[in-house]
C-alpha cells in the first residue's frame, strides 16, 4: 500500500483471529472506460452478481489441508540466518534493451481535464507491468502508460483515477476523490485481453480521512489493444456484514495488495485483510476467483471468496500465526499446464515467517482445483495447500530491514534540515519484509522469491531468496518437491524486492533494485539457468542518484523515520515471441540543491516530494 504525504502506514501484523465461514460475494458491472483522455463514462452500478450459501453457510469451497502441513515439518526458530556466496555485478547482456519508464513526476503532473494538477505525491511506486500484442503498460501507485516495444510512449501518464471514472485523488476545489493502490496489470495469452486490477479505498471528500466502504477495481479491455475502451468491474472487500459481504472480525476492511493471477478459467485476485484505518489487526489473506468469461462477455461475473486466514496454520505457529500474501500464479504460454484431470488449477506459494523466530525454512504451495466450474452456474472450488522445506529466509533481529545506498546529493533532506531541523539523515531503502513476491508456472514449476536478510563475509545485508517448485496432485493430495533455490547477494551491497518471469521456452531471469555503498538504487536482473542456478547480476538501468523521498523524513510523519519506502515489488513477464521483460524501480535523476532551490521538479525529473523512477528492460530469446 502506498504511502500519501502526511498519511503514515502501519507495518503489517500477524495474529491469530479464529475461523470463520465462507460467505456471498457480489461483483458489479460499473460502466466502460478508456484510455483516451475524457473519454470514461461510468454509470451507476447496475447489476449483482451473488454466490449464494449452500445449506451449510459456506460458499462451494471445499478446504483441506494436506497431512505435512498440520504436522509442521520443520521448527522455524532453529533456523539461522542464511549466509550465500555472494554475485559478481557486470554489464547487462549482449541485445538488452531498456528505457526510462514512469517517474513520480510523471505520476503527480499527469492528467487532463477535471484531472488537470489533481495528483498527490506517492511513495513506492509498486509495479504492475505486462506486455502483450507489441504493447508495453506499466501501471505505478496512481498512473499508467503504454509504450511501443521500441520504448515509444504512446498513451499516458494517465492518472488511474481517471482511468476508472472516478473522482479525481484531489480537485482543485479540495474534493477528496477514492484512494487508489496496489496496481496490476496482465496481458492474457489465451484471450489477447488486458486486465488490471486495483485497491479502492472511500475516503471522506472534505477531509481525505478513510472512510468505510473498500473494494477492487477490476478493468478487461474489449479488444487485445490496450489503447482503447475497456469494461469496468468492482466487488465489495469491506467484509463488514453489509452489501453481502461476510462478517469479519474489527471490520470494515479494506483488501491491501491485491494479487493478480490467472489460469484458462479465471481470474485469481488474493488480498491482505487489514481493518480501516489500518489499525493493528489483521484477518489473513482473502483470495477472489472470478470467471474469466464472464469478465471477457461482459456477463455479471461470477465470484467465490475464500477466507484463508480462518485455515489453521500448522501447530507450532498457531499462537502467532495467520496466512498472509498467498500469491496466485501467472503462465507464459496459455495455461495449458494448469490443466489436468482436476478441470483446471490454479496454483500459489506463500511465506511462513510467521515470527516471532526471525528466520523460518518452509513455504506453503496451494492448488486450487475444478476452476472449470467458475464456467457453472454454481462454482464447485477445491483448495488444497502443503507445507515444505526450504532454505532459509527472513528479517535479523535488531537491525533495520533495509539498504544503504551511494551517497549524493539529497535537496529535499536539506532542504528540511536547514529550514526545520528535524534532525533527518540520509535515508535507507526499506526492504519491506518476506512475504513472497511474484509466482510463474511454467513447464510445470512454480518460480518465486522474497526479500531476505544474509550474512555475507560478517556483514549484515539484504539478498533474495528464491525458490523452484514442482507441485503435483493426485487426487484429492497435493504433494510439493523443491527442485530449485538458492539466494541472490552481493557483497558490500543489497539486492531487494525480486519477480522472477520465465518464457515458454524456458528461459528464466529475476530481476530486483540493486544499492549499497557504491551503487545509486539501480534497477538490475540476473538470469537463471534450466538447472536452477543464478548467474552474475547485471546492472539494467544505472542510478545517478541516491533516494530523497519524504515517505522517510519525520516532517511528512515518516513511519520509521530514516527509511524511504521502496518498491513494494517489481515484475518480470514474457511476451509470447520468447522475449522476457522486467521493471523495477530505480533513480534515474540527480538534483543539486541550488537547482531544487530554483525549481522543486528540476527541470520535470522530480517532485518536491520524492524522486524515484522505474526502468523497463527486455532480455531477448536466445
Amino acid at each position: 500500500m502506498r504511502m500519501r504525504l502526511g498519511f503514515a502506514v502501519a507495518a503489517t501484523a500477524f495474529v491469530v483471529l479464529g475461523v470463520h465461514a465462507q460467505e456471498p460475494s457480489q461483483m458489479i458491472f460499473r460502466g466502460r472506460t478508456s484510455l483516451t483522455p475524457g473519454s470514461a463514462t461510468i454509470p451507476p452500478a447496475n447489476s449483482v452478481a451473488r454466490i449464494r450459501p449452500n445449506h451449510r453457510g459456506h460458499t462451494a469451497v471445499d478446504v483441506k489441508s494436506t497431512a505435512a502441513a498440520i504436522n509442521g515439518p520443520i521448527a522455524p526458530q532453529t533456523v539461522n540466518a542464511p549466509s550465500p556466496t555472494p554475485r559478481t555485478v557486470v554489464s547487462p547482456d549482449p541485445g538488452f534493451f531498456g528505457f526510462p519508464a514512469l517517474t513520480e513526476f510523471d505520476q503527480s503532473s499527469a492528467g487532463t481535464g477535471i484531472y488537470a494538477g489533481t495528483q498527490q505525491p506517492a511513495e513506492p511506486p509498486d509495479q504492475g507491468l505486462c506486455v502483450g500484442n507489441g504493447f508495453v503498460m506499466e501501471q505505478i501507485n496512481v498512473a499508467l502508460a503504454v509504450y511501443s516495444t521500441a520504448g515509444t510512449l504512446l498513451a499516458g501518464p494517465l492518472p488511474l483515477n481517471q482511468f476508472y471514472g472516478l473522482a479525481p485523488e484531489l480537485s482543485n476545489a479540495g474534493v477528496f476523490g477514492p484512494f487508489l493502490s496496489d496496481p496490476r496489470c496482465y496481458f492474457d495469452p489465451q484471450s489477447r485481453r488486458w486486465f488490471a486490477t486495483i485497491l479502492e479505498i472511500d475516503l471522506d471528500s472534505s477531509t481525505g480521512a478513510f472512510g468505510k466502504r473498500s473494494s477492487v477495481f477490476v478493468a478487461v479491455s474489449d479488444t487485445s489493444n490496450p489503447i482503447g475502451s475497456y469494461s469496468v468491474f468492482s466487488f465489495d472487500t469491506t467484509d463488514d456484514g453489509t452489501n453481502d459481504t461476510p462478517n469479519h472480525p474489527n471490520c470494515p476492511c479494506f483488501g491491501d495488495q491485491p494479487l493478480l493471477g490467472a489460469d484458462a478459467n479465471g481470474i485469481y485476485i488474493s488480498t491482505n485483510e487489514f481493518p480501516i484505518p489500518n489499525i493493528p489487526f489483521f484477518n489473513g489473506t482473502q483470495i477472489y476467483a472470478i470467471s474469466k468469461a464472464d469478465l471477457l462477455e461482459v456477463n455479471t461475473p461470477k465470484i467465490v471468496q475464500i477466507d484463508v486466514g480462518s485455515i489453521p496454520v500448522p501447530p507450532q505457529d498457531q499462537a502467532t500465526g495467520i496466512w498472509y500474501s498467498v500469491q496466485p500464479a501467472l503462465s507464459p504460454s496459455g495455461f495449458e499446464d494448469h490443466e489436468d484431470q482436476n478441470s483446471g488449477i490454479e496454483y500459489f506459494l506463500s511465506a511462513l515467517q510467521f515470527g516471532p523466530a526471525p528466520f523460518d525454512n518452509r513455504i506453503a504451495v496451494w492448488a486450487l482445483t475444478n476452476t472449470s466450474s467458475l464456467n457453472r452456474h454454481t462454482p464447485n472450488l477445491k483448495l488444497r495447500h502443503v507445507v515444505i522445506t526450504s532454505e532459509a529466509y527472513g528479517t535479523a533481529a535488531n537491525v533495520p530491514f533495509a539498504a544503504t545506498q551511494k551517497t549524493g546529493p539529497t535537496p529535499l533532506l536539506d532542504f528540511l534540515n536547514n529550514v526545520h531541523n528535524d534532525g533527518d539523515t540520509f535515508e535507507l531503502l526499506n526492504a519491506n519484509d518476506v512475504r513472497m513476491n511474484q509466482v510463474v508456472f511454467a513447464a510445470g514449476n512454480l518460480y518465486a522469491g522474497v526479500n531476505t536478510s544474509v550474512m555475507v563475509n560478517g556483514q549484515n545485508l539484504q539478498g533474495i531468496a528464491y525458490f523452484i517448485v514442482t507441485p503435483r496432485l493426485d487426487g484429492d493430495t497435493l504433494s510439493a518437491d523443491m527442485c530449485g533455490q538458492g539466494y541472490v547477494s552481493v557483497e558490500n551491497e543489497n539486492v531487494l524486492f525480486p519477480s522472477i518471469g520465465v518464457s515458454s521456452e524456458g528461459a528464466a531471469i529475476i530481476a530486483f533494485s540493486l544499492s549499497g555503498p557504491d551503487y545509486f538504487p539501480s534497477a538490475a536482473y540476473a538470469p537463471i539457468s534450466r538447472e536452477g542456478h543464478v548467474g552474475q547480476i547485471r546492472v539494467a538501468g544505472a542510478g545517478i542518484g541516491p533516494a530523497d523521498g519524504a515517505s522517510g523524513y519525520n516532517f511528512f510523519q515518516a513511519p520509521q523515520p530514516g527509511i524511504v519506502r521502496w518498491g513494494d515489488y517489481s515484475a518480470v513477464v514474457a511476451d509470447g515471441e520468447g522475449d522476457l521483460w522486467f521493471a523495477a524501480e530505480y533513480e534515474g535523476q540527480s538534483c543539486t540543491d541550488a537547482e531544487f532551490a530554483a525549481d522543486p521538479t528540476c527541470g520535470g525529473t522530480r517532485d518536491a516530494f520524492a524522486n524515484w523512477g522505474t526502468f523497463i528492460g527486455m532480455l531477448p530469446a536466445k
